[in-house]
């Protein structure tokens, strides 16, 4: 699928997430670490885990609600777990529905190692289903 983030300069842009499906139902992406996406002492920032439960929840939920006639969603809250450290190869984002109501959504995300499948960081993101777009 083509990736929506690369042609723009934006944080998600420049964070190396590639989305790899997007629907109503679920949002999934991929990040291959670099130098850039650690902390000083070598793993994975934690702010990279942030922005990809972030990412995910929002794009899974924004696409529900412009289905269900809505303008779309905007995160209200964002908690991430930090499960187990990560230092290099390729992490993996899956974001389902836990909730989708009339006016909010509660998504959860879970971030795997490419490598040997394991849980490095879990987040729940809850958004505002919105009407109109007019920040």
């Amino acid at each position: 699928m083509d990736n929506p983030f690369t042609d723009q300069t934006t944080y998600v842009s420049h964070s190396g997430l590639d989305l790899t499906h997007a629907s109503a139902d679920r949002a999934a992406g991929r990040i291959e670490i670099a130098d850039y996406h650690q902390q000083p002492y070598g793993v994975v920032h934690h702010g990279v885990y942030c922005m990809m439960v972030e990412t995910l929840a929002s794009t899974g939920a924004a696409l529900w609600a412009m289905e269900s006639g809505m303008a779309g969603a905007v995160g209200l809250s964002n908690k991430t777990d930090f499960i187990r450290a990560t230092t290099s190869g390729v992490i993996l984002g899956e974001a389902t529905p836990i909730h989708r109501g009339r006016t909010q959504q509660l998504w959860q995300v879970d971030i795997t190692r490419e490598s040997d499948g394991k849980l490095v960081a879990q987040g729940q993101v809850r958004l505002q289903n919105v009407t109109e777009i007019d920040f």
